[in-house]
């Protein structure tokens, strides 16, 4: 998936749950959407291509490098030392984290999410392709109508 994909998902989880933070907003939010890119740094992010967001440079990715930074396997030892070294964190990086593996799931490159196991999980979205393009605009309007239930309560 394209990273302003990743991007719209994370704001999106990360709008919907914080109503119900006691700490600083602000910090969970950062938080959310920088694990919600975390993974794609084994790839290097792959090779950049302009998608017209805002006029912005976006990065597609051509192939996942389907090694540990991609799995469960390495989120969840990750995210238990986290939660040791700074409880508050760990929720937000857990959520941007995991919600990040998922999407990729879903992907033709796939992830092998309980590595070292053999399986691949994997589906038909091809990154920047139409289905990646259409689930950005979801995502977006998901993030405009949580932004608005949240303003209004």
């Amino acid at each position: 998936m394209l990273k302003r994909t990743h991007i719209a998902l994370g704001l999106a989880i990360a709008l919907y749950f914080l109503p119900h933070i006691n700490g600083n907003k602000f910090i969970f939010l950062g938080v959310v959407l920088l694990a919600s890119l975390l993974p794609d740094l084994e790839s290097g992010f792959a090779a950049a291509r302009h998608h017209g967001l805002f006029g912005l440079d976006q990065t597609k990715m051509v192939y996942h490098k389907n090694h540990i930074i991609h799995t469960y396997t390495f989120l969840i030892p990750l995210t238990i030392i986290l939660a040791i070294i700074s409880p508050f964190l760990a929720l937000p990086f857990f959520l941007g984290y995991s919600f990040h593996i998922f999407l990729d799931s879903f992907s033709i490159n796939g992830i092998r999410p309980f590595w070292p196991l053999k399986h691949k999980a994997h589906g038909k979205i091809s990154p920047g392709g139409h289905i990646d393009h259409v689930l950005f605009y979801i995502f977006l309007g998901m993030d405009v109508i949580v932004l608005f239930m949240f303003v209004m309560s």
